[in-house]
């Protein structure tokens, strides 16, 4: 069986404010959305030609705190420079902390960001491939 399309969800505290962050942070659009579905809002962030997306979430009758680790992260990986460059400034300017990865390694080659929750986004300046 192929894998066809991953979603990573989250629950988040300020729905609006999260999405905000992270199409500002990482040129991510709104894909979708909803409203009180059986007590749940959420929304979709995502852009053409990936093969995942994020979705936020909020129970409105038991709400769900984030509870992420400073081990819980999305890796995004730019190889180039520039592009790389911007979106870490992007990042800056959407809200996002810099701080310091708990495993050193993220350290090497790329930037640990913290959103208003504590999920932490590394964006990794060099390329992925098979090891």
């Amino acid at each position: 069986m192929a894998l066809q399309h991953m979603r990573i969800a989250r629950p988040v505290s300020a729905l609006s404010k999260s999405c905000e962050m992270y199409c500002n942070g990482l040129g991510l659009e709104k894909i979708g959305a909803f409203t009180d579905h059986d007590g749940f809002s959420g929304c979709m962030l995502g852009m053409d030609g990936l093969s995942w997306h994020l979705e936020f979430t909020q129970c409105h009758d038991h709400p769900v705190l984030p509870s992420p680790t400073n081990e819980d992260l999305l890796v995004l990986y730019i190889p180039e420079k520039d592009s790389w460059r911007t979106t870490c400034e992007n990042m800056d300017n959407a809200g996002f902390a810099r701080v310091k990865s708990f495993n050193p390694y993220w350290d090497r080659n790329g930037i640990t960001f913290e959103d208003r929750d504590g999920y932490r986004v590394v964006i990794q300046n060099m390329h992925w491939g098979k090891l």
